[in-house]
């Protein structure tokens, strides 16, 4: 059948085939302008009613034909003749019309049936497939009423093309809310939707909910310096789109099909942040148009914490800031108890990824003196230690030291920080101060630097307390563990109590003792690595040890020449000392000109006395001496 021109003027909607129409569907506001034929062939619930209609019609009545009547010019009657035979050109058939009350999916997705039924060729996306399918079974559209229908056809759609991809999925399931929801369940076209949706996230790549690889440990290098957020493109806002008691069959669903935490706990996330106001600091596209009420926000808030995973995830650092900001929204909603104690254990499993930011929550409670709500704080790191205890003792490989220091120990910091930020609290009770600093082990502080400073606020901060507080505040600390800095700070510092002052001096003696102590045995180890290396590179140097003494043989040679030949200019020299001698003697005898002309044809050299002096003092043969002797 070729198709047809379609037509819409205003809230009518006409089907223009060069016939005029013989029944009107009314669906909505909307009045349908269409044939019988096509309806009939098609929808076996249209072609009941249409069978139960009887078209009635009508003439427009006509005040002009009287007024012809009565005159009696011929001209006047040509015209209206003319006007009479326009009109009923023009006549108007009161139409059969068939109402469709809660027709499903409206005027649009009835517009699409019409025109299938028309044979023109419709576009099924996965928004509208199941709106058409409810609209078809609706229609009863069925195989049995005619080949090839539209309930076919869509479900066939929904089965090779939108159930398979799970973004269509997650189109399709959000299309089902509204008016057509209780259509889609009597189907099962909803559960149809969630179960793909489950089966498809379990195989989907992690990458696609954060946007960046994600390995074991929760963070690479470069996710470690970008912000935490969900790309817009991704799935898991289609998700956060879906109204609370879809979404929550949804994860139920992933839940049942083992889908991993972090995908689970990643929604949960994107969804709090886009319908709880208040979790998100960027509301630019995630914030709801509609605000929703307190107690609806309470609701939304104890489904997400229900519903996050047992299970530590691999986006601690993350998490914990997110898991912080629910708890504040706990504490200021006032959700039930059990919302707060699971919450806690979530964040308990975590806490040495949280921040001191996230420890500071404030105190709503008006029955709570302290600025910061240290009793959350308390049970949080209760949480942690009797969890650590317990994964220790359920593992062997878990028992060795390193691994409780490598989670304790950002823990102790974390919480020495966080006393150092309340101990300015004037309603702080130096034992509740006291109770915390103790919840710590030993192991959790390499150093007692940043606990001492917690103290020394505290104590700066509350000058009013009496000596035995004072005492007891400042026995929290472990006098060993403080540095040497800290050691002179604390024994110039006059808010410490003098007993605290003396143990602190008794002990940076006694580190320095210690240092001194280990300064010696590291020389002494020191010299005593040096001699072995000397040993070993002696025994390295073995093979060349007969070259170096024939070269020193070869030395002593050339030095014992050298000396024979310094010993015969030291007979030389003497001998010409004494004959200048001699001729001085013999001055007063002969003229100066005459006996230097004889010394020097005699000698054959001319030379002074300083020359001789020099050369003697020059050569000295026992130093050089012992030096030959001692080359082996």
């Amino acid at each position: 059948m070729a198709p047809e021109k379609i037509s819409s003027k205003g809230q009518a909607w006409f089907c223009t085939t060069g016939l005029p129409s013989d029944i009107v569907i009314e669906v909505g506001e909307m009045s349908f302008h269409l044939h019988k034929f096509p309806l009939m062939s098609r929808s076996k619930k249209l072609n009941l009613l249409i069978l139960d209609q009887k078209p009635l019609t009508k003439r427009k009545p006509s005040n002009s034909k009287n007024e012809i009547e009565e005159e009696d010019d011929e001209d006047e009657e040509e015209e209206e003749r003319d006007e009479l035979e326009e009109e009923e050109e023009i006549q108007e058939v009161e139409l059969p019309r068939i109402s469709l009350p809660n027709f499903p999916g409206g005027p649009e997705i009835f517009e699409i049936a019409a025109k299938f039924c028309y044979g023109v060729k419709i576009d099924m996306t996965p928004s509208n497939s199941i709106p058409l399918h409810c609209a078809s079974d609706y229609l009863e559209m069925t195989e049995e009423f005619s080949a090839e229908n539209l309930l076919s056809r869509t479900d066939r759609f929904l089965s090779q093309s939108v159930f398979r991809n799970l973004k269509d999925s997650l189109k399709a399931l959000k299309s089902c809310e509204g008016e057509i929801l209780s259509i889609a369940e009597q189907l099962g076209l909803v559960q149809r939707c969630i179960d793909a949706i489950a089966s498809r996230a379990n195989s989907s790549d992690l990458s696609s909910l954060f946007g960046w690889p994600i390995t074991e440990k929760g963070s690479t290098t470069s996710s470690l310096r970008r912000k935490t957020v969900i790309r817009s493109d991704t799935w898991v806002d289609e998700l956060a789109g879906l109204s609370l008691p879809i979404y929550t069959r949804v994860i139920l669903a992933m839940k049942s099909k083992n889908v991993t935490p972090d995908l689970i706990e990643g929604s949960l996330i994107s969804y709090a942040k886009r319908t709880i106001p208040g979790l998100s600091r960027s509301t630019r596209h995630n914030a709801p148009v509609l605000v929703p009420s307190e107690d609806e926000q309470r609701e939304l808030l104890q489904t997400v914490i229900s519903n996050l995973p047992k299970e530590k995830t691999s986006a601690g650092l993350n998490t914990a800031k997110f898991l912080f900001g629910l708890l504040r929204t706990v504490s200021i909603l006032h959700a039930s108890e059990s919302s707060r104690n699971s919450l806690e254990k979530k964040i308990a499993s975590q806490l040495e990824h949280a921040t001191l930011d996230d420890l500071l929550i404030p105190s709503y409670s008006c029955l709570v003196e302290t600025l910061y709500d240290v009793d959350c704080v308390e049970r949080i790191l209760r949480g942690f230690l009797e969890g650590l205890e317990r994964n220790g003792e359920g593992n062997e490989e878990r028992n060795g030291e390193d691994w409780v220091t490598r989670r304790l120990v950002p823990v102790g910091k974390l919480i020495d920080g966080y006393l150092a930020e309340i101990a300015t609290d004037l309603n702080l009770r130096p034992e509740r101060f006291c109770d915390l600093a103790l919840m710590l082990p030993d192991q959790a502080r390499i150093v007692d630097d940043g606990l001492y400073r917690a103290i020394d606020i505290y104590l700066k901060a509350h000058p009013g307390i009496t000596e035995e507080d004072k005492e007891r505040v400042t026995s929290v600390m472990d006098y060993q563990k403080l540095t040497l800095e800290a050691c002179t700070h604390a024994a110039q510092n006059e808010r410490l109590p003098l007993r605290a002052v003396v143990q602190v001096l008794f002990f940076e003696q006694l580190q320095l003792r210690r240092a001194i102590t280990r300064t010696i045995f590291a020389t002494e180890e020191q010299a005593e690595s040096e001699a072995e290396a000397a040993g070993e590179q002696t025994r390295e140097v073995g093979t060349s040890w007969r070259a170096a003494v024939r070269g020193n043989q070869l030395l002593r040679l050339d030095m014992d020449s050298m000396r024979c030949r310094v010993q015969e200019l030291e007979k030389e020299c003497t001998t010409m000392r004494k004959a200048i001698e001699r001729i001085d003697k013999r001055g007063e005898e002969e003229g100066d000109a005459k006996k230097g002309s004889m010394v020097a044809k005699r000698f054959g050299c001319k030379f002074r006395t300083q020359v001789c002096d020099s050369q003697q003092r020059t050569v000295v043969a026992p130093p050089r001496r012992p030096r030959i002797e001692q080359s082996p």
